[in-house]
């Protein structure tokens, strides 16, 4: 996608061909820095530390993580050691795990001298993999809002998104996302609802960020005027995005997601998941019972930062002193209120017999 005209995605290969260069989103919206990463450590911080977030791109990132520790030492040991440390920096996206069992199939069976260039080239797949399933997501998810765009005989498509599932979530397009970029760059009037997410802000300071430089039109609202919205009619559909879903379509995604979607179906607004097939997790069936959530740290509830009026960029608490606060970071919207899944192969019913046909070669019936 574009930042001030310029096309660029969230995670790259630099002209050394080894270092990994990717976009600190945590200083996002006010300041656009780029950073290389050199080692297996600083991929894995940046992951923990969310400088890289969003479910594909985690993956991305892990990849070549595996790749940056096999430079330092090619062993079977040093392999598995390497995969375990990514694998514990984020505990919800499957997208995670996904890719480190296609880095360990890629490399554990060569020698040692092979593993470094094969393992640069399976991230790099995983990576243009990435790309063209977002792209595919957003065709699919194209023809919902053409639909909703013919019956309103040329008034805006109004679309409200919650969090940010878009190309700095990914490797580029975005899933959520993916649909109104290639609707806004086809000429369809749309306008985006951006609910500011707390915690983290990620709406608000990475939603917005993008879809204001590539020209979507867009307003950003507080988290609790979506229903009020939905209310008045404001509101024509909902497309989120997922870092987990379950065999019977459960969606695990950001905190809040359930809430919205309870709102979409109390006003009988179509509430859509965009997701690319490796979110899908056939070994779970109850999301509710079985995802793990992330609890993150209190801070991210407590404290606030931005841009002063006089330029200045500050952390400031907004919670009384002593008191403590809990910060759940996903929560699970049962598939009963999800009106369709947006995926590469098409908008699917959120149900096991759907996913599973649609994606045999995942489910194991392929």
């Amino acid at each position: 996608m574009k930042v001030d005209g310029r096309h660029t995605r969230t995670i790259w290969l630099e002209p050394d061909g080894v270092t990994i260069g990717t976009i600190d989103q945590r200083l996002l919206p006010h300041r656009y820095v780029t950073v290389r990463l050199e080692t297996l450590a600083e991929a894995a911080e940046a992951i923990r530390s969310m400088l890289v977030r969003g479910a594909p791109l985690i993956g991305a990132t892990a990849a070549y993580g595996v790749c940056l520790a096999l430079r330092e030492d090619a062993s079977d040991a040093a392999l598995e050691a390497a995969c375990e440390t990514l694998a514990k920096t984020r505990p919800t996206a499957i997208n995670l795990r996904w890719a480190l069992g296609e880095m360990l199939a890629a490399v554990r069976n060569l020698p040692r001298e092979a593993r470094v260039e094969a393992a640069y080239r399976r991230a790099t797949e995983i990576a243009d993999e990435d790309v063209a399933i977002n792209a595919a997501i957003g065709r699919s998810g194209l023809a919902i809002i053409e639909e909703i765009a013919a019956r309103k005989g040329g008034a805006p498509v109004e679309i409200l998104t919650h969090c940010n599932a878009g190309w700095l979530a990914t490797v580029d397009w975005g899933t959520a996302t993916a649909p109104i970029y290639m609707a806004h760059d086809k000429g369809v009037k749309l306008h985006v609802w951006v609910d500011e997410t707390r915690p983290r802000n990620q709406g608000a300071s990475l939603t917005a960020w993008e879809l204001s430089h590539h020209g979507v039109p867009c307003t950003l609202i507080a988290d609790n005027a979506g229903g009020h919205l939905m209310q008045h009619g404001q509101v024509d559909m909902v497309i989120v995005g997922t870092d987990r879903v379950t065999a019977q379509g459960d969606v695990c995604n950001k905190i809040g997601t359930y809430l919205k979607a309870l709102a979409a179906h109390d006003n009988g607004v179509p509430f859509y998941v965009a997701l690319p097939s490796p979110t899908i997790d056939f070994a779970v069936v109850d999301g509710v019972a079985e995802i793990p959530i992330e609890e993150r740290g209190e801070e991210e509830v407590t404290l606030m930062a931005g841009k002063t009026a006089d330029g200045r960029f500050e952390t400031v608490r907004i919670a009384p002193d002593g008191v403590s606060a809990a910060n759940y970071g996903f929560d699970v919207t049962p598939a009963r209120l999800v009106t369709g899944l947006i995926t590469e192969r098409g908008v699917l019913a959120p149900s096991r017999p759907a996913l599973a046909a649609a994606f045999p070669e995942r489910s194991g019936r392929g």
